[in-house]
């Protein structure tokens, strides 16, 4: 398997404060980073190629741990492109992380795989008793849809050929992520306002995703909690601190 982690996310005021660090994938978690946690993951699912997409003090951290090295662009969204970009396409699904997962195992990982149909574009998805049961009274986490509340994982794996499809969309997603009039000019006002009305299901995303992208695209649900615990705050990050 050949694999990409984003690395470039910085942390400011209070969180970097705690962790003693301003790139976030750097923080130490229990006297390991977490870009650290992730490249071991990636290792033992059996991924062997993995490229890192970061800036100098990231390239210090992994130095001769990784396959490929991508310096960071100021942008958020190039930097998105450029991972997407890592390897050349060889058929070959290209498996997409977060360098903010403290939890992510080996195990987890290979699981989620095994269970994507070959050439589908996928999410994993951790159902939210589970996360809850996992890490008890941790942050707030998840997403109501539909009356489901599901946690989003920091993992996705983009079938061969699929990179430059997801390309051509993925840039004007992550300037949009916080605006929704604009996000409506890409998925479309109907998806919207079923959102807003509390009806938009899980299937409908995929159905969406499916027809903007032009790849199969599937939310793999019950994936491992682990996946699904990400650092955005301090509050996180404490939490991973103490919690194993």
């Amino acid at each position: 398997m050949k694999a990409v982690v984003t690395a470039g996310g910085r942390i400011e005021d209070a969180f970097a404060r705690a962790a003693g660090v301003r790139v976030k994938a750097l923080a130490q978690i229990r006297g390991e980073t977490m870009l650290a946690r992730v490249l071991r993951a990636l290792r033992e699912a059996g991924t062997t190629r993995i490229a890192v997409v970061g800036g100098d003090e990231v390239r210090a951290a992994c130095a001769g741990g990784v396959e490929r090295f991508i310096p960071e662009s100021p942008s958020g969204s190039e930097n998105l492109l450029r991972a997407l970009a890592a390897w050349p396409e060889d058929g070959e699904a290209l498996l997409y992380a977060t360098s903010d997962l403290p939890y992510v195992t080996g195990d987890a990982i290979g699981d989620f795989v095994a269970r994507l149909p070959a050439g589908t574009l996928g999410i994993a998805l951790a159902e939210f008793e589970d996360f809850a049961t996992r890490f008890p009274q941790s942050p707030p986490a998840g997403i109501t849809l539909a009356g489901e509340r599901v946690v989003n994982g920091g993992l996705f794996s983009i079938p061969g050929g699929g990179a430059a499809k997801i390309a051509s969309v993925a840039a004007r997603f992550f300037e949009a992520r916080k605006q929704p009039w604009r996000m409506a000019g890409i998925v479309g006002p109907f998806s919207l306002v079923r959102f807003a009305l509390g009806r938009l299901e899980i299937g409908d995303l995929e159905r969406l995703a499916t027809r903007v992208l032009l790849l199969p695209s599937l939310a793999v649900r019950r994936c491992a909690p682990e996946l699904a615990f990400d650092v955005d705050t301090e509050a996180e990050y404490r939490y991973a601190c103490a919690h194993g």
